[in-house]
């Protein structure tokens, strides 16, 4: 489906992409604190929701 290269590629950015993400979020979380309360129920509901599909893709296999 996808050459070596390309997941590579694939994983170097979305590591990259992380990181970046990461350290956007601390420097504003400092500047607004008020705008990001609570935002990790937000994080966790995202990544349950998406383990949840994964696992119904992966259970309803043929």
């Amino acid at each position: 489906m996808f050459s070596s290269g390309q997941l590579l590629f694939a994983l170097c950015f979305f590591v990259a992409f992380v990181v970046i993400i990461f350290l956007s979020y601390r420097k504003d979380k400092k500047r607004q604190g008020a705008y990001f309360k609570g935002s990790y129920k937000i994080l966790i509901s995202f990544l349950i929701a998406l383990s949840l599909l994964f696992a119904i893709k992966y259970l309803t296999r043929p």
